[in-house]
């Protein structure tokens, strides 16, 4: 029987696909695993490289792995700051003050996407000559170009969240009120887009933390950039550590699906079974209204 065009595909479809962009997922996290287990002697399995990462007297040969973990952390956390103090507001003064300028704020957000890594530290070298002298070389300068990087990211997760939110109707009503634009900010519209906001910070986070080619070209220590020095002497530990980034990485994109979930309004089937079980004895108790002609009367004609 043919299915009708745009019917959701069939159960069996789904698990089919499902399972084939599973394999081309696991097939390498598992020959990674599997890499990471194995033991001095040909054809044995240990835990030995796992524990060798925290092994004391190896510290010196594995310090600018730590290093640059940690530099990847503060980056992740100074990006995610410049992102949501600079896009913020700037969103929500289009939406609220200037909507005609949407399409502008827009086209510059979504143009680094277009630019190539590459591109983007041959012009960005001449800038962080500037940086260098006012901030020093320290590797926390660069959320400023991943900053500009993660701006596409950030920018449609915000707006996502934004474009459901009537913006200019509740700064209206809360400037009715007597409340300052301030208020209005931190206390009207933030919370309507808090979602927005965390997940665009969570995704700020995942780019930071899997860049790799403006670090090098730049001459900074991160995550990235150590993995690939040390993996030229050991590279079992450079694997464990691309595995914790992966599974980091898997922790927030959860992270990110179970708060879209709530954003949405979802709620677990227990909640809604409980929600329902509450209503139901009010719906039962509740009487029928029965509604009945009216009664003439005496002097009124029939």
């Amino acid at each position: 029987m043919n299915r009708p065009i745009g019917a959701a595909p069939s159960p069996l479809v789904r698990w089919i696909v499902l399972g084939v962009v599973g394999l081309l997922f696991a097939i390498p996290i598992l020959a990674m695993i599997e890499f990471t287990l194995r033991g001095a002697v040909a054809g044995t399995y240990d835990l030995g490289h796992w524990a060798a990462v925290f092994d004391p007297e190896k510290e010196r040969a594995y310090r600018v792995l730590f290093q640059g973990l940690g530099n990847s952390l503060i980056l992740a956390v100074a990006t995610v700051v410049i992102v949501v103090v600079f896009l913020v507001p700037a969103m929500v003064i289009v939406a609220v003050g200037a909507p005609r300028l949407r399409r502008v704020l827009e086209f510059v957000c979504i143009i680094p996407i277009t630019v190539p890594a590459i591109v983007l530290v041959v012009g960005l070298a001449p800038v962080y000559s500037v940086v260098v002298k006012v901030f020093g070389s320290a590797p926390w300068t660069l959320a400023f170009a991943y900053g500009v990087t993660v701006l596409p990211y950030a920018y449609r997760a915000i707006q996502s969240n934004l474009a459901g939110v009537d913006v200019v109707t509740l700064s209206e009503a809360a400037r009715s009120l007597g409340a300052s634009w301030r208020s209005v900010f931190f206390r009207v519209i933030v919370p309507n887009i808090r979602r927005g906001i965390l997940v665009a910070s969570i995704i700020t986070a995942a780019v930071v933390l899997g860049e790799y080619t403006i670090a090098s070209l730049l001459n900074r220590n991160t995550l990235q950039t150590a993995l690939v020095q040390v993996s030229k002497s050991d590279p079992y530990v450079a694997v464990i550590f691309a595995l914790l980034a992966l599974a980091f990485v898997f922790v927030l994109l959860l992270v990110i699906g179970r708060v879209s979930a709530v954003g949405r309004g979802g709620r677990s089937p227990r909640g809604r079974r409980i929600r329902r079980s509450a209503s139901a004895p009010v719906a039962a108790a509740a009487p029928a209204v029965v509604l009945s002609p009216p009664v003439p009367s005496e002097g009124s004609a029939p």
